[in-house]
């Protein structure tokens, strides 16, 4: 034992000795380190000194200088155009500003006259963007056409009041490059044609490689909403899809068109002869600033490898109307989210119905706030027969609650034996436990139509009503100084309070009408709901939880004139009883139930028995 002892003390005296050792070296390395580290600044400094001053506007001419060097070699045959100074053009129609820069021959902004931002200056789009597409200059030698000054001709108006302008890039060697753009009156399309004279030494074996580089920036009033609101929308093989949650997209078939879609607006690129492939990259910005995502997209085309092309596009800068965008290229329209995915069973519902009828209302009367109102009214007039129904069912579990709670009390804490009890007394009487469940049933998809319809709905966007300044967006009644997580945010919503405080009117009297429940979570579950659409409501547009409070009223007043003035419960009750007394026939689902019900007792039964056995 001893001589274990002094074993382990010897290897921890060893142990002390090594660390010791180590940090000692450690710290004779780190101080060497550093005094070679002051000696080599010392010899750097004096070399500095002994060098000529360069100030940095000199550094500074130097770099230009460079760069242009650069810009001419890639130039090449093109040298004229390597080297400008940017000037811009600007053309108008009814409904949009254009300004076009002679910098690749392109768009630069589009202002649109009918729409203006929440800080009441116009919408712009496309003020970050880059369209062009990669030429040969010379031998091994090639350039963007967005890095080269074309020359702007003057604006020409046509006889149908179209405008046309001209964008020319030529080359000493006769190849030009011509980019015409077609403006007609009352349109956001844009007509882009792209002459290629010498196409077959431009391009290599025919492939044109557009690249398209765009920057979308906040146009509402939520930077985050409108985030999420954004997606990524295309034509593939003639079919429309999109990209919202993934951040890429690979194209292995023709493509139409590719959209960048913001909440209401959108940028599309149009190819009247398609791209044969391409992909796109896409990324939402996660900070506080006002720029919402990042988009490359990469297209390419195979032209005809000939002396003289033309290949023409199309470039549509405008709203997310659906009415508009039906009239654009095939698909379009679908831009318009109606309904997607999981949600794609309530697209025919707002294409058919929901849309239809609002379109209609809003023909003779002007303000938004009421024809959503009226548009309630006549949803829940379509679907008052149900709605009937369920109160019917509601008023017949009413007049069986005092019985349910006698027999509740009767077999006290047998669960199974009170439910087959339960289920006998519902068949007896006639009456379905879930027939209240329909008009929460039918409101899921309503909802999710009507969610859809009011986020994608351009013409809310701007009208106000009562203290929302804004049916496309939340209202406002009080800003906090803080914000509140699960998606609360940092304000109150007014109409988000009026629909979840008449939610929980509706809680209560639905309580009032269904037996008492044993779970708990089924006893309060009424009474968490509302809560949680505080949380989900706050941030969604007003015209939506407009929508919601005036159901929820309405629903509130049928349930108290039906209740009240037209069921009648003596008659209930004595057709209940009639019920009893008629011969009845077991229904498939009913008979499964009891033998389920049936076995789980006598399983019951003998855990009961088993533990008697073992005490």
């Amino acid at each position: 034992m001893k001589t274990d002892k002094n074993t382990v003390i010897g290897f921890v005296l060893l142990g002390i000795l090594f660390f010791l050792y180590f940090w000692y070296s450690n710290k004779q390395q780190t101080a060497l380190v550093e005094m070679k580290k002051r000696q080599e600044d010392s010899i750097a400094r004096v070399n500095a000194a002994k060098l000529p001053v360069v100030d940095s506007a000199t550094l500074q001419l130097d770099s230009l200088k460079r760069d242009s060097l650069s810009k001419v070699i890639m130039a090449g045959d093109f040298t004229a155009a390597a080297i400008g100074t940017e000037s811009l053009v600007t053309l108008e129609n009814s409904v949009m500003k254009i300004t076009f820069t002679n910098k690749g021959g392109q768009v630069k902004g589009i202002e649109l006259k009918k729409y203006s931002k929440a800080d009441s200056t116009p919408v712009v789009l496309s003020d970050k963007n880059k369209l062009g597409y990669t030429i040969n200059t010379g031998a091994n030698q090639s350039a963007n056409t967005t890095d080269l000054f074309f020359t702007a001709d003057e604006p020409v108006k046509q006889s149908d009041g179209s405008q046309v302008i001209n964008f020319t890039l030529s080359a000493a060697n006769g190849q030009q490059i011509k980019h015409q753009y077609i403006i007609r009156p009352d349109a956001y399309m844009i007509d882009w044609n792209v002459a290629l004279t010498g196409a077959d030494k431009l391009l290599s074996q025919g492939a044109l490689n557009m690249k398209w580089n765009l920057e979308t920036t906040q146009l509402e009033r939520s930077a985050e909403y409108e985030r999420q609101m954004s997606n990524i929308c295309f034509s593939e093989d003639s079919e429309f899809d999109y990209i919202s949650v993934n951040t890429e997209k690979q194209f292995e078939k023709p493509v139409q068109w590719v959209s960048v879609v913001q909440q209401f607006f959108n940028h599309t690129l149009i190819a009247k002869n398609n791209f044969n492939t391409g992909d796109v990259k896409w990324q939402r910005k996660t900070d506080t600033t006002h720029s919402l995502a990042t988009t490359e997209t990469n297209l390419q085309m195979k032209l005809p490898v000939a002396a003289a092309v033309t290949v023409p596009f199309q470039l549509y800068y405008g709203p997310s109307d659906y009415s508009i965008l039906k009239k654009q290229a095939p698909e379009m329209d679908r831009i318009v989210n109606l309904g997607r995915d999981m949600y794609s069973f309530v697209r025919p519902i707002n294409k058919y119905i929901i849309m239809p009828v609002f379109d209609f209302f809003a023909g003779f009367v002007s303000n938004y706030g009421w024809v959503v109102l009226l548009l309630t009214l006549f949803i829940r007039l379509v679907t008052s027969p149900l709605t009937y129904s369920s109160y019917l069912s509601g008023a017949k579990m009413k007049a069986l609650r005092p019985e349910l709670d006698t027999m509740r009390e009767k077999f006290g804490d047998d669960k199974q034996g009170f439910a087959m009890e339960q289920m006998k007394l519902f068949r007896e009487a006639g009456v379905n436990p879930l027939g209240g469940c329909i008009p929460a049933l039918l409101q899921i998809p309503i909802f999710f139509a009507l969610y859809s319809f009011f986020n994608a709905n351009i013409e809310l966007r701007g009208q106000s009503f009562l203290w929302s300044d804004d049916l496309s967006s939340y209202d406002v009644i009080a800003t906090l100084p803080f914000s509140i997580p699960l998606g609360f945010g940092d304000h109150i919503s007014l109409f988000t309070i009026t629909a979840v405080i008449t939610s929980f009117l509706i809680s209560i009297y639905n309580m009032s009408m269904t037996p008492t429940q044993d779970n708990p979570m089924l006893k309060y579950m009424p009474y968490i709901f509302p809560f949680i659409l505080l949380f989900i409501f706050n941030r969604l547009p007003s015209a939506l939880t407009w929508y919601y409070t005036v159901s929820n009223l309405v629903t509130l007043g049928l349930q108290f004139v039906i209740q009240n003035y037209i069921i009648n419960h003596d008659l209930i009750l004595a057709k209940i009883e009639e019920k009893r007394k008629a011969p009845k026939k077991k229904s498939k689902w009913q008979e499964r139930y009891e033998q389920m019900m049936e076995s789980q007792k006598k399983l019951q039964e003998l855990k009961e028995k088993n533990q008697k056995r073992n005490k």
